[in-house]
C-alpha cells in the first residue's frame, strides 16, 4: 500500500512554498529552477507581494490553481493551521521543512508534532517531515539545491537526515552516482523508513536502494522490508548514533532512539543488506552496484603498480575476501611469444616496473580478462611523477595507450589516487591529470575508487550480492 501511495505522491505537477522569502535557507525556489522543474510553483508568505520573481500570495488559500505538493518553512507554531489550509485547498502532501518539534525533547513540542498528525489525519494530507528537506527528483526537476545533479540515475536513497542525504548527493557526484529519487523525511511523523524501503523496492525506476537511519518506528516491519528488499535490489544501511554521544545527537536530531551497534549489524546481515560504516562506504557500494552488472566469482587479476605497492594490493584483496590468482601458464606463454624477455617472472599483481615499456597495464588486463582463471579485474593507476615518462598531458590518449579505454571481457575496478593537498599544490598537472583520468573513466561507466582496500570491499560485495541473489 505504502509504495502505490507514495508513487502517487511524489511525482506532483504544482508546488507551493509556505513561508517563501527573498533570502531563503534553502533555496527551495531556485532548487526547482536549477533543476528544471516544468510544473507550477507558488510563493506563499503574507508579507510579501513578490518574492524571487513569483507573485507572493497571503495563504494557501489564495494560490489560484490547484497545488500537489506543499513546502512548508513557516514557524513550528504555524503548521497546524497550514495543515488544515492544505486540507481545505485538496493538497496531497505536505513536505515540513519546519522544525522544532518532538527533536527538541520538551513535551509541548511533542505534543504540537502530534497535534500536527491529528489534523493532516482529519483532512487527509499526508505528511513528510518534520524538520527535513523533503524531495529530490531529478527526473521531475524537484529538489532543495541547485547544485544537485538534473540527470537521473538507479539509485534511491531515504535518510532520516537530510543534511547526511545532501552530502552523500555531492560526494557521490563527481563518481558518478545519479539518483531516480531521495527523500530527507526527518522525525518520520508519518511516512517513515519502512514506507520508503517499501516503494524503493518496487520502483521500476530504482535499482539500488541506500538509506540512513537513526532509529525506527517499526522494527519488525523495517526487518521484514529489509529482507525482502534485499532479495531484489542491493540496500545499503548506515546507521547514525553508533556510541553514546551519537545516540545522544540522534535524540536531538531526529528525536529517534538508537539502538545498540551490533544488534544492528547483525540484523542487517541476516537480512541480506550491506552495513557501511560511513557515507565515503556508501558511496562505493553505491557506485559500485550501479556501474557493475554482476561479478561471478573472487579471482582478481590486478595491473599497473610496481613491487610493495603490488604486494600490499594483494594483501588487501585477500583481506577482502577476494583470491589474487596465480598468473596462469596460458598468458605467460602469451608474454613469451611477444619477446617479453621475463616472461616466467611476471606474476599477479602484475608489477609493471620490471616490464618496463613493452606492454601497457591493459594489455596483460585483456589476458587475464580473456582467461577465465580471472572473475574481476582491477587496475590501479599510480600517481604520475614524471610527466615525461606518460607522455602528452591527456587522460583520453593516456588511457587509450594503457589500453584501459575497452576492457569489456570482465568487470573493471579503478583505483585513482585521490590526495588532499595544500592550496599551494591545487594546480600541479599532477593534480589535473588525475582528475580528467577520473572523470573520463566514470563517463565511460567505470568505478573508481581512491585505494586498493575500497575497491576490493566492494568487488566482494557485489559478488556476495549476486550469489545470494541466485541461491534465493
Amino acid at each position: 500500500m505504502a509504495a502505490s501511495v507514495l508513487h502517487d505522491l511524489l511525482q506532483p505537477s504544482s508546488i507551493a512554498i509556505v513561508g517563501a522569502s527573498d533570502r531563503p535557507r534553502p533555496d527551495f525556489i531556485g532548487g526547482l529552477r536549477a533543476l528544471g522543474f516544468k510544473g507550477d510553483v507558488y510563493a506563499v508568505n503574507p508579507r510579501y507581494t513578490e518574492v524571487l520573481g513569483l507573485k507572493c500570495y497571503p495563504n494557501l488559500l489564495q494560490v489560484p490553481g490547484p497545488v500537489d505538493y506543499v513546502i512548508s518553512a513557516i514557524p513550528a507554531a504555524a503548521v497546524p493551521a497550514m495543515i488544515d489550509d492544505c486540507a481545505k485547498k485538496g493538497v496531497k502532501v505536505a513536505h515540513l521543512y519546519s522544525a522544532r518539534f518532538a527533536e527538541t525533547g520538551r513535551p509541548q513540542d511533542a505534543e504540537l508534532e502530534m497535534e500536527v498528525l491529528r489534523r493532516a489525519r482529519k483532512g487527509g494530507v499526508r505528511v513528510i517531515g518534520p524538520n527535513c528537506m523533503g524531495l529530490y527528483r531529478p527526473g521531475l526537476g524537484i529538489g532543495w539545491s541547485g547544485d544537485f545533479p538534473r540527470q537521473s540515475g538507479p539509485i534511491a536513497m531515504a535518510s532520516q537526515s537530510s543534511y547526511a542525504a545532501h552530502d552523500l548527493i555531492l560526494l557521490g557526484t563527481p563518481r558518478g552516482m545519479r539518483f531516480s529519487k531521495v527523500v530527507g523525511y526527518g522525525n518520520a511523523l508519518d511516512f517513515n523508513e519502512c514506507d520508503f524501503l517499501e516503494y524503493f523496492t518496487e520502483d521500476p525506476e530504482t535499482k539500488v536502494i541506500l538509506m540512513y537511519v537513526e532509529g525506527v518506528k517499526d522494527g519488525r516491519r523495517f526487518l521484514s522490508g529489509l529482507r525482502r528488499a534485499a532479495k531484489i535490489k542491493p540496500v545499503i544501511i548506515v546507521k547514525g548514533g553508533k556510541g553514546e554521544a551519537g545516540a545522544r545527537a540522534a535524540a536531538s536530531h531526529t528525536a529517534s532512539l538508537a539502538g545498540s551497534m551490533q544488534p544492528w549489524r547483525a540484523a542487517v546481515a541476516q537480512a541480506g543488506a550491506i552495513f557501511a560504516d560511513g557515507l565515503d562506504e556508501m558511496v562505493d557500494y553505491g557506485i559500485s552496484f550501479s556501474f557493475i552488472e554482476s561479478i561471478s566469482g573472487p579471482n582478481v587479476g590486478i595491473s599497473g603498480t610496481g613491487g610493495g605497492p603490488g604486494v600490499l594490493a594483494a594483501d588487501q584483496c585477500e583481506e577482502a575476501g577476494l583470491r589474487v590468482a596465480p598468473l596462469p601458464d596460458e598468458i605467460r606463454q602469451e608474454l613469451k611469444s611477444r619477446g617479453t624477455d621475463i616472461w616466467d617472472w611476471v606474476g599477479n599483481p602484475v608489477d609493471m616496473t620490471i616490464l618496463g615499456g613493452g606492454l601497457a597495464p591493459g594489455e596483460l588486463l585483456h589476458m587475464m580478462g580473456r582467461n577465465r582463471q580471472f572473475d574481476v579485474l582491477i587496475s590501479i593507476i599510480s600517481d604520475p611523477h614524471n610527466r615525461d615518462r606518460i607522455g602528452p598531458f591527456e587522460g583520453e590518449a593516456y588511457l587509450d595507450r594503457q589500453g584501459l579505454s575497452e576492457i569489456k571481457e570482465k568487470p573493471l575496478l579503478v583505483v585513482v589516487p585521490d590526495k588532499s593537498l595544500d592550496i599551494a599544490e591545487l594546480d600541479l598537472w599532477t593534480t589535473e591529470f588525475l582528475c580528467d583520468i577520473r572523470t573520463r573513466l566514470v563517463a565511460a561507466r567505470v568505478p573508481v575508487y581512491p585505494t586498493v582496500a575500497r575497491a576490493a570491499r566492494c568487488a566482494r560485495a557485489v559478488i556476495d550480492f549476486y550469489r545470494q541473489k541466485q541461491e534465493t
